[in-house]
């Protein structure tokens, strides 16, 4: 995988927790700089976290699965990227205000956003590559983008919820095409 392609990976792994920074913003009130801050270390850390755990699981089971491992993670990809953009076409329910700021709903936030990740390290496992610089990289994108996320809820409202998470949804579908036709 270059360095392109990891952005790319990165960028559209990050997109959950962008939208969910958006809506943090929202709920923010004057502590932007604080949950902008708090949002990008949650959101990167389990984003940098959950692809090893996914290699790990991927490393063990590789020699069973190395003759149809390209169709495996297109799959998991595709899977991911499709669900991506099926719900941004869901409506949202009425939401009470939460406080975005406390360590329980971080933690569940976080968790929830980057369950994605898993599987991507799974995908990154049965194509060989290493995963700590890929982990990290992924760590720092949804960081900056986290923190970006909460600074433009802020300011700009819930309107680009639909529009983030489709474009993240279109990334992993790429991507998991380009591994497909790449080892076909």
């Amino acid at each position: 995988m270059n360095l392109l392609e990891l952005f790319l990976l990165a960028l559209g792994l990050s997109m959950d927790a962008f939208a969910v920074s958006l809506t943090c913003g929202i709920y923010s009130g004057r502590e932007k700089l604080k949950i902008a801050l708090r949002a990008g270390v949650y959101f990167g850390l389990f984003q940098a976290m959950m692809p090893v755990a996914g290699y790990f699981l991927g490393t063990a089971f590789e020699g069973l699965i190395k003759s149809f491992d390209h169709w495996v993670a297109f799959a998991i990809l595709a899977a991911i990227g499709i669900k991506m953009g099926v719900e941004s076409f869901k409506e949202e329910e009425c939401r009470e205000r939460i406080d975005t700021a406390s360590f329980k709903v971080m933690l569940f936030l976080a968790v929830a956003t980057s369950i994605d990740a898993l599987a991507c390290g799974i995908s990154i496992a049965v194509l060989d590559s290493g995963i700590l610089f890929p982990a990290l990289f992924i760590g720092v994108v949804t960081f900056v983008n986290s923190f970006a996320g909460v600074l433009l809820g802020g300011r700009l409202g819930k309107s680009f919820r639909r529009g983030s998470e489709l474009l993240g949804a279109s990334i992993l579908l790429f991507i998991s095409l380009k591994i497909l036709l790449d080892h076909i």
